[in-house]
């Protein structure tokens, strides 16, 4: 069977898994006795009943973070000036373009799914790849979108906390999405193995270098990273879910892969100075 096949086997695979997983993961939580208003209201605010097995995963991403991630982090902005830094992201942010596409399609936004596709279709092109963020140049300014909030969109609650090897701070409806972004991904099936290892890789070191110092900081001053982060991962999620509505996006770091999220109006821009 080719590279091509496995994956596809593997992506449908784990697509099922999550989707099974979500399911049953939902309905695992006991509640408090309804007459214990304190415990019930704690109950609801943290939902994280698999927190012994989160906090273990939480603890094994902060060592792939601290081995890998973060001196890769370090030398990429010691050395790669910030020009170049801005253009590895803007490449990076316009390969999402058909993701977030479909997305806007989903959700029924036409006005942005129009906005994406004129975006797409000029930082592809007179953008040489999106290296250069020619639409937001022209008033096409970015925004982001993944199956997970169009899932939440359409009614689906996300389910108890759950922190995802590599990719960090989730829950069963956006570990759902996530595999589902990879599906609809026209990169996905388009390119080879090795450039879905660098995107993926690039992704990450671009995420973490753009938020270095605020991860780093948080961490060394918050009483509980763990907890600390749970809290901004709903916060950041609730307003990605209304179109950054309520609040400023947060920060979100405890992954290699799924970091901090930027402003719509930061993406992929040369002015963009990095939280999954």
């Amino acid at each position: 069977m080719s590279v091509r096949g496995k994956f596809k086997n593997w992506a449908y695979s784990t697509f099922l898994s999550l989707a099974c997983a979500g399911i049953l993961l939902s309905g695992c939580a006991t509640a408090p006795p309804p007459e214990d208003k304190e415990a019930t209201a704690a109950f609801k605010e943290a939902n994280d009943p698999y927190e012994p097995f989160n906090r273990a995963m939480w603890e094994f991403n902060l060592g792939l973070d601290k081995v890998i991630l973060r001196p890769v982090t370090s030398v990429y902005l010691a050395i790669v000036p910030d020009p170049m830094q801005n253009s590895v992201h803007n490449f990076l942010q316009n390969l999402r373009g058909p993701v977030i596409f479909v997305n806007d399609l989903f959700q029924g936004d036409l006005d942005r799914a129009e906005t994406t596709l004129l975006r797409f279709t000029m930082n592809s092109t007179i953008g040489v790849l999106g290296i250069f963020d020619v639409a937001s140049e022209l008033g096409y300014e970015g925004h982001d979108e993944d199956f997970g909030q169009t899932l939440a969109k359409g009614g689906v609650e996300p389910g108890p906390y759950l922190v995802l090897p590599i990719f960090g701070p989730s829950n069963p409806r956006d570990g759902v999405g996530l595999v589902a972004d990879m599906l609809i991904d026209p990169f996905t099936w388009l390119t080879p193995l090795e450039f879905r290892i660098g995107r993926a890789m690039a992704t990450a070191v671009d995420k973490r270098a753009r938020n270095f110092d605020q991860i780093n900081d948080m961490e060394k001053n918050s009483l509980d990273f763990y907890s600390a982060v749970r809290s901004l991962y709903r916060q950041k999620r609730r307003d990605e879910i209304n179109n950054g509505a309520p609040m400023e996006n947060n920060s979100v770091p405890g992954s290699l892969s799924v970091l901090p999220e930027d402003k719509p109006e930061d993406q992929q821009s040369e002015a963009a100075p990095i939280g999954q």
